[in-house]
């Protein structure tokens, strides 16, 4: 099963992202985000716990991928691996890790809700995310 893919927009970045598990969703979506910031890595790798509570699945999905990309500006690093401590539909606690960075190709302002979509299919987990570029 492939990870993701890059749907088409004419402004933001727009990807659909897969996994067998909602889990595997949430690190597929976050392997997504850092991919497509293109960046040029430090050799430093980098892990930081972060905990995100909100009032949904959905929700909590941008709110993880909001959480990391604010980590990424804080930390000037990348993270494309997630290991979860708890995962519940309203509340994940988790280690995020990945790598410094020199350099990033495409500046993520933020998560949207706009367009969002997380729903069970037959293979899984898909989700759609809009990202503002």
């Amino acid at each position: 099963m492939k990870r993701y893919e890059v749907l088409e927009h004419t402004a933001d970045l727009k990807i659909r992202a897969f996994g067998k598990t909602k889990e595997e969703l949430f690190e597929s979506s976050l392997f997504a985000m850092t991919e497509e910031m293109r960046p040029e890595l430090d050799r430093k790798e980098i892990k930081t716990e972060i905990t995100v509570k909100s009032s949904d699945l959905s929700a909590l999905l941008v709110d993880f991928l909001g959480e990391a990309l604010y980590q990424s500006q804080v930390n000037k690093a990348v993270y494309n691996k997630v290991t979860f401590e708890e995962f519940e539909e309203k509340e994940i606690k988790a280690v995020i890790s990945g790598k410094k960075v020199k350099r990033i190709g495409l500046d993520i302002k933020a998560v949207t809700y706009h367009e969002l979509e997380v729903s069970q299919t037959k293979d899984g987990w898909q989700a759609i995310v809009l990202f503002d570029i």
